[in-house]
């Protein structure tokens, strides 16, 4: 790797990499769409989220090659003296440059940018299953201060 890493908004070129890797790990495989190509509902996902001004899927992107990426939303709020929020989600690094530090960069971009936007907080959510991932969570100073739950439809 010759150059330093750089950070762009997601285009339509980089959605299938994207999808690939969501589906790079033992509960994307679960959960994501194992077809060929991209599923319509893929798409139709991008395409709020490109149309949407608090939505941001960011791709880091290494020499020219899709190295990782996140989606950044921002939540306006009344509690917190009407403070906004920011949420980081599906932090991915693809296989071929894990344990490089990405990671860490992509969730430090992610907390920047919410600081440029004026928010008061940067929350996350990790599957319980993904111990690594809460322990690498918690040394970017993340704190498990509340309880999350979901329920799924």
């Amino acid at each position: 790797m010759n150059s330093e890493p750089t950070f762009r908004e997601a285009v339509q070129e980089d959605l299938e990499t994207t999808i690939e890797m969501l589906r790079d790990d033992p509960l994307g495989q679960l959960r994501e769409h194992m077809g060929g190509g991209i599923h319509p509902d893929y798409q139709a996902a991008f395409d709020a989220i490109d149309r949407d001004p608090c939505q941001r899927l960011f791709i880091l992107d290494v020499d020219g090659r899709i190295a990782g990426c996140y989606q950044l939303t921002f939540v306006p709020g009344l509690s917190r003296k009407g403070s906004w929020r920011a949420m980081i989600e599906s932090v991915r690094v693809h296989s071929e440059f894990r344990d490089a530090g990405y990671g860490r960069q992509m969730v430090e971009h992610g907390i920047a940018q919410a600081r440029a936007k004026g928010c008061g907080l940067v929350q996350l959510t990790s599957d319980k299953s993904r111990k690594d991932a809460i322990r690498f969570y918690e040394r970017l100073g993340f704190v498990a201060s509340h309880e999350g739950l979901k329920l799924n439809l």
